[in-house]
């Protein structure tokens, strides 16, 4: 017996391991716990000592808990400074798309492109403690200076706003405000909000933490909306 519980914990160690994950959880009500850290990796690797949330490794893992029928919600852990912003929105788009039960936990930090990660699930939370920056989409790397680059990059940032609004409920107007206020970043525009202003603005469902998370992902495998 003492063997078969120690395989488990090495198995799910390494689960943990490969995918930032662990399923926990009797067969029929398990809860799939996915961790997003770090920078979101994208088509570019980050160098060595930087924590990094491969997103080719999710979109295969968010496929997998889709589909199996053992996995009854997913729990998406979030402490991210954001990232590669394609890559991050991609992995909102799968998240938010996805059929099963879905909650969001912010933790530490929800920043950048990580906000949109935070909104996507069915139901947010955020510590008290934890903070969100809202900001403009960045220019990193060579940029062209032509209409066409400007073109792009306006056009990403407005994909964002209206995803962040569709699976919110912050207005457009107080969320373009937020990432647009000059006085708060030392070298950029934006603004950096906490847990309960997150919740005051909309943005997020509810501060909590773990518990609550929990308790919101039970209740909605228990009373699943059809649609």
């Amino acid at each position: 017996m003492s063997e078969e519980k120690d395989q488990s914990t090495e198995s799910e160690l390494e689960e943990i391991f490969k995918s930032g994950g662990v399923t926990a959880g009797k067969e029929g009500e398990a809860i799939h716990c996915l961790s997003i850290i770090g920078q979101i990796e994208g088509h570019y690797s980050l160098g060595d000592g930087q924590k990094a949330t491969k997103y080719e490794h999710l979109i295969p893992l968010l496929v997998s808990i889709e589909e199996n029928d053992d996995i009854a919600g997913l729990l998406v852990v979030l402490n991210t400074m954001g990232g590669d912003v394609e890559a991050g929105l991609a992995l909102a788009e799968m998240i938010a798309s996805m059929k099963k039960p879905t909650v969001s936990l912010v933790l530490g930090g929800g920043h950048s492109i990580g906000v949109p990660l935070a909104v996507a699930s069915k139901r947010s939370f955020i510590v008290p403690s934890a903070t969100m920056t809202i900001h403009p989409v960045r220019i990193n790397g060579l940029v062209l200076g032509v209409p066409q680059t400007y073109r792009y990059f306006h056009d990403m940032q407005g994909r964002i706003v209206n995803f962040i609004c569709r699976h919110s409920n912050i207005s457009k107007q107080k969320l373009e405000e937020l990432m647009m206020t000059p006085d708060m970043l030392a070298t950029d525009v934006g603004s950096i909000i906490d847990g309960r202003e997150a919740v005051e603005y909309g943005l997020i469902d509810a501060v909590g933490g773990l518990d609550s998370a929990l308790g919101a992902l039970r209740e909605m495998i228990k009373s699943p909306v059809t649609v």
